[in-house]
C-alpha cells in the first residue's frame, strides 16, 4: 500500500489567472496567500460535530461533485506535492471526524444513509464527511436537511444564511437546501403525514387490536360451547333435582351374624374372632339380599313394584305398571344398599322408598329374609355333618358284625380251637426233642468206651429211633392235612385272621362312635344367630335427592366429558393438519 506524502506548508495550486482567480478570491476573501480553498482549520474536537451540522458550516463548505470527489490524482503532479487541495481537506476532515468519538452504531447508520443517497464512500468516516458536505445530518432520525431560515424571518433562527448568501452557494448545496416558503404556494408537506415510527406504532396497534378482536371472538365461541355442552345440561340437572325429583325416605339398619357360644373351645377355632368365623355367612346373606330372588319375594309379600309404579312419583324414578323383572331389579339394586364391614362383622343396610313407613316395612321384611337364610345355611351344615357321621357309624357296625360272624362260623366248623391244639402239639414236640437229645448224648457216651456194653448201646439206639418216629408223626399232624380237612396250622391261621378282622372292626366302630359324638357337638356349635343391634325406624325427613351434591356432580361430569372431547378433537385436528 502506498502512502501519499504530506507536508505542513506546500503550494497546492498554480498561479490563478483570469476569471478563475477572481472567482476564487471572491469565494475565499479571508484566505491567505499560502492557504488553499480546503485548508480551513478544523474546529476543536468538542465542537466538531456541532459545527458540522450548522447552516454556516453548510455555507462555508461547498459541495463537491461526486465525480470530482473520487477523481484520481493528476498525473502531472510534481514530486512532493499532493494531487489536489480537496484530497488534503478530505483527509483533514476525516481526522476531525475521528476525534469526535462516534460510536460504531452511528458510523453504520451514516454508511446506510450514504448508500440511500447514492454515495459510494470508502469508509464510515468518509460517509459522514460526504453527507455533511451535502448538508445531510446522518445522525438525525428523520435524516432531513436543516432548514435554512432567512435572517429577517420571525420564526427563523439567528445566524442563518439569507437569500443573498444562498445565491452564492454552489449548485450542489442549493439543490439540497430547503426552499424558501412563499405565501400562496401549495408545495408544503401535508400535516397529516406521519413519521415511520408513528406508522409503525399504528400498525402494531392495529395488529394488537386484531389479535384482541380474534381473542374475544374465540372466547365468545368458547363460552358458547361451554354454555351448550356444560352449563345448560347442569342447569337442567339442577332444575330436576331441586324441582321435579320426588323426595325419597331412607331407613338404615345394622345386623350381625354370630356363632353359638363355645365355638372357640376346640383347637384352633378358639383363636379366630367371631367376625372372621362368620364372614362367609355374612357375605352369603349380603348376596342373597341383593339378589333377584329377594326382590321377587319382597314384591310378592309387600308389592315392591306397585309402590314404585304410583302416579305421584316423578317419571325418572317411576316404574311402568307392566315393568319387567329386569327393570324392577335394576331399581331394586339402586334403592337397596347393603355393605359388609369385615373388620367389625357388621352388615349395614339402607332401604330407600317413597314413603317412610313403607321403607321401614321393606327393611323389616328383608331382615326376616336374612334370618331365614342364616337358619337355613346353619341347618344345612349341621344336617350334612350329622348325616356323614351316622353313615360312618352304621358302616363300622356292619363291618364288625360281619367279622364276628366269620369267626364264629370258623369256630363252629373246626369244633375244637385249632390254636390250642397247635399249642399242645408244639409243647409235646418240644419235650420229645429234649428227650431225643439226651438219648443221643447217652449213646455217644457209650460209644466212647473201648469195649462198650452191647446191650446198652442197642437199647439207646432203639429209644432214639422211636423218638424220631414220634416227632415225625407229630410234625405231620400239625402241618399236613388229614382226612380231607386242612392242616392244623392252616386252620389256626384262618382263626387268627378272623380275630384280627374282628379287632379292626371293633376299632372302626369305636372311632365312628367318637366321631358321631364330636360331630353332634360341632353341629351344636355351628348354629348361627342373626342379631339386630340397629332396628329399622321410619324417617321423618327425606334423605334423597341430594340436590346440591348431585348438581355439582353433574357439572363435573359434563365438564370432564367436554374436556376429553375437546382434547381429542384438537389432537386429531393437529394430526390431520400435520
Amino acid at each position: 500500500m502506498t502512502t501519499k506524502p504530506k507536508a505542513r506548508k506546500f503550494r497546492i495550486r498554480r498561479t490563478p489567472t483570469g476569471a478563475g482567480a477572481a472567482a476564487e478570491q471572491t469565494e475565499h476573501p479571508a484566505d491567505g496567500p499560502d492557504q488553499g480553498a480546503g485548508d480551513a482549520a478544523p474546529p476543536p474536537a468538542g465542537d466538531a460535530r456541532r459545527a458540522a451540522v450548522t447552516p454556516q458550516t453548510l455555507v462555508r463548505q461547498p459541495a463537491l461533485d461526486p465525480a470530482q470527489q473520487d477523481s484520481p490524482p493528476r498525473t502531472g503532479a510534481q514530486t512532493g506535492e499532493v494531487a489536489s487541495a480537496r484530497e488534503t481537506r478530505a483527509e483533514t476532515d476525516i481526522d476531525a471526524i475521528r476525534k469526535e468519538g462516534l460510536t460504531g452504531r452511528q458510523l453504520r447508520m451514516a454508511r446506510r444513509v450514504a448508500q440511500k443517497h447514492g454515495i459510494a464512500p470508502i469508509s464510515d468516516f468518509d460517509a459522514v464527511r460526504q453527507l455533511r458536505l451535502r448538508g445531510i445530518d446522518p445522525f438525525q432520525r428523520s435524516t432531513m436537511l436543516e432548514l435554512v431560515v432567512p435572517k429577517g424571518d420571525e420564526g427563523g433562527k439567528g445566524g442563518g444564511p439569507s437569500d443573498g448568501e444562498t445565491a452564492n452557494l454552489p449548485a450542489g448545496i442549493k439543490s439540497n437546501l430547503p426552499q424558501t416558503v412563499r405565501p400562496g404556494k401549495t408545495t408544503l408537506p401535508s400535516t397529516e403525514t406521519t413519521s415511520p415510527a408513528d406508522r409503525r406504532a399504528a400498525e402494531i396497534m392495529d395488529i394488537q387490536r386484531d389479535i384482541a378482536r380474534r381473542r374475544r371472538k374465540r372466547l365468545g365461541l368458547l363460552f358458547t360451547r361451554l354454555a351448550a355442552f356444560v352449563f345448560l345440561p347442569t342447569i337442567l340437572a339442577g332444575w330436576y333435582y331441586f324441582v321435579m325429583a320426588t323426595p325419597m325416605y331412607s331407613t338404615k339398619t345394622e345386623f350381625l351374624i354370630l356363632q353359638a357360644d363355645g365355638a372357640g373351645g376346640s383347637g384352633f377355632g378358639g383363636f379366630l374372632p367371631t367376625q372372621y368365623a362368620t364372614s362367609q355367612d355374612s357375605i352369603a346373606v349380603q348376596s342373597y339380599l341383593q339378589s333377584k330372588d329377594a326382590m321377587q319375594r319382597l314384591d310378592s309379600e309387600m308389592g315392591y313394584k306397585a309402590h314404585f309404579s304410583q302416579d305421584w312419583i316423578d317419571p325418572i324414578q317411576r316404574l311402568s305398571p307392566d315393568a319387567s323383572n329386569e327393570k324392577a331389579y335394576k331399581l331394586y339394586k339402586k334403592n337397596i344398599k347393603i355393605g359388609y364391614d369385615p373388620t367389625e362383622g357388621v352388615v349395614r343396610m339402607e332401604v330407600i322408598a317413597a314413603d317412610p313407613k313403607t321403607s321401614a316395612d321393606f327393611a323389616s321384611h328383608l331382615i326376616t329374609f336374612a334370618e331365614e337364610r342364616v337358619d337355613e345355611l346353619s341347618r344345612q351344615k349341621r344336617d350334612d355333618a350329622m348325616r356323614s357321621a351316622s353313615e360312618s357309624l352304621q358302616k363300622a357296625k356292619a363291618e364288625r358284625r360281619e367279622a364276628q360272624e366269620a369267626l364264629v362260623k370258623l369256630q363252629e366248623t373246626q369244633g375244637v380251637d385249632p390254636t390250642e391244639q397247635l399249642a399242645m402239639l408244639r409243647q409235646q414236640i418240644g419235650q420229645y426233642e429234649i428227650q431225643l437229645q439226651e438219648k443221643q448224648l447217652q449213646l455217644q457216651a457209650l460209644l466212647d468206651n473201648a469195649r462198650p456194653n452191647r446191650a446198652k448201646v442197642d437199647g439207646t439206639k432203639g429209644d432214639i429211633r422211636r423218638l424220631e418216629n414220634l416227632l415225625e408223626r407229630l410234625n405231620s399232624d400239625m402241618s399236613q392235612a388229614q382226612s380231607g380237612n386242612d392242616s392244623l396250622a392252616a386252620r389256626a391261621a384262618r382263626i387268627e385272621m378272623a380275630k384280627a378282622d374282628l379287632a379292626t372292626a371293633d376299632l372302626f366302630l369305636q372311632s365312628a362312635l367318637q366321631n358321631e359324638k364330636q360331630t353332634a357337638l360341632e353341629a351344636n356349635r355351628q348354629v348361627r344367630y342373626l342379631t339386630v343391634p340397629v332396628r329399622p325406624i321410619a324417617a321423618d325427613a327425606p334423605a334423597y335427592p341430594r340436590a346440591f351434591e348431585n348438581t355439582l356432580l353433574a357439572f363435573l361430569i359434563f365438564a370432564g366429558i367436554y374436556l376429553m372431547v375437546s382434547l381429542t378433537s384438537s389432537i386429531l385436528r393437529e394430526q390431520v393438519s400435520s
